[in-house]
């Protein structure tokens, strides 16, 4: 009886410890199942999206804004199409704002940054950026820093 109430106490303890990693797990690679914000839908349009990855932050001040839905690429203009969705709670960004992509520290993850314009029409649902920063390419900088090419 004694081994049986045993087997039970480590088979609860086992359970609960995977029931841990799972949820670790979860939080981690942000697919917690949460409840939607409401938000609405922007787009930017970059000649180099660089390492950006869909469910990347889009931030305004260093505040995460938004998240990027999907990375496209625009067959007429060959530029990649960024579909963002912005929390909703953030509806007045001036219509002159840019969209930069940045990496957070040396190697870190690239998001996209928002720089805040100073016109009095806000973009709206379905709006595009009208300016945009593609991403830093390292490799291309050093390499034409190497063969003394500028660019």
């Amino acid at each position: 009886m004694a081994q049986r109430t045993t087997e039970v106490i480590v088979g609860l303890f086992m359970i609960a410890g995977i029931a841990a990693i799972m949820f670790l797990a979860l939080q981690v690679s942000g697919l917690t199942p949460k409840a939607p914000e409401s938000s609405y839908t922007l787009y930017a349009n970059f000649n180099d999206a660089g390492g950006l990855t869909p469910r990347a932050k889009v931030s305004m001040a260093g505040v995460t804004v938004g998240k990027i839905r999907e990375i496209t690429l625009n067959r007429e203009t060959y530029q990649a199409r960024v579909t963002i969705n912005m929390n909703a709670s953030v509806d007045n960004i001036p219509a002159d704002s840019s969209a930069v992509i940045r990496t957070s520290g040396l190697l870190g993850e690239q998001y996209i940054d928002i720089s805040v314009g100073g016109d009095m029409e806000s973009l709206g649902d379905g709006d595009t950026f009208y300016s945009t920063q593609s991403a830093m390419n390292l490799e291309r900088l050093i390499s034409n820093f190497a063969s003394g090419q500028s660019q």
